[in-house]
């Protein structure tokens, strides 16, 4: 299904490019990620009701509503950018007035994802690059921190995984890489079109 098909489908509207940037050197451009990625992703990776999905740099919340609708999971957006914020709730609005009985399972936190207070029940963490290593290493101490309150398997899946992002986690982390997911036919040329599954716990 192409990316206008899903758009439909969903009653959302995510594609288009960044119009504006945030000046800082930590925190990368939006760019959402293609369906066929999230397509690709979930055949191999399950992900069920009772999970909490988490989207670091979620930009216009496409994420959220695809595994929303397609797996009914709890699936909260962090996004530190205002305006993409109201880009979220403007979809999410969007969203409910076609699939009206999900309302309670999506979540948008205009916040930096270093501030954001991980719950007990959060249990899968997305990145697509959103910021720099310095604040991914924040954002996995407060993932830790929750984790030795509430001992559970914490899962991170990385798309595009920058090797700053790698290094860190195989030398500065309990995670340890479960799987990875390549995108084809994108992987035959660039061999960092893949999500790279973390698990600890």
């Amino acid at each position: 299904m192409d990316q206008q098909k899903y758009e439909k489908l969903l009653n959302i509207k995510t594609q288009g490019a960044q119009k504006e940037f945030y000046r800082s050197i930590h925190y990368h451009r939006y760019e959402p990620t293609s369906y066929h990625v999230f397509e690709t992703l979930f055949q191999e990776f399950n992900i069920y009701e009772n999970d909490n999905l988490i989207d670091f740099g979620c930009g216009k919340g496409r994420l959220n509503f695809y595994a929303n609708h397609f797996f009914n999971v709890n699936a909260k957006g962090i996004e530190m950018n205002s305006f993409y914020i109201d880009e979220c709730n403007h979809n999410k609005k969007s969203y409910f007035e076609k699939h009206n009985n999900k309302e309670s399972k999506i979540e948008f936190f205009n916040t930096h994802a270093e501030k954001y207070k991980v719950e007990k029940d959060d249990n899968i963490f997305y990145f697509f690059n959103p910021f720099s290593v310095q604040i991914f290493s924040k954002v996995l101490k407060n993932i830790l921190k929750s984790y030795e309150k509430f001992p559970r398997k914490i899962t991170l899946l990385l798309y595009y995984p920058s090797d700053d992002y790698i290094y860190y986690l195989e030398n500065d982390s309990p995670f340890t890489l479960d799987k990875e997911v390549c995108i084809y036919p994108e992987y035959k040329k660039n061999h960092r079109e893949k999500v790279s599954i973390y698990t600890f716990g």
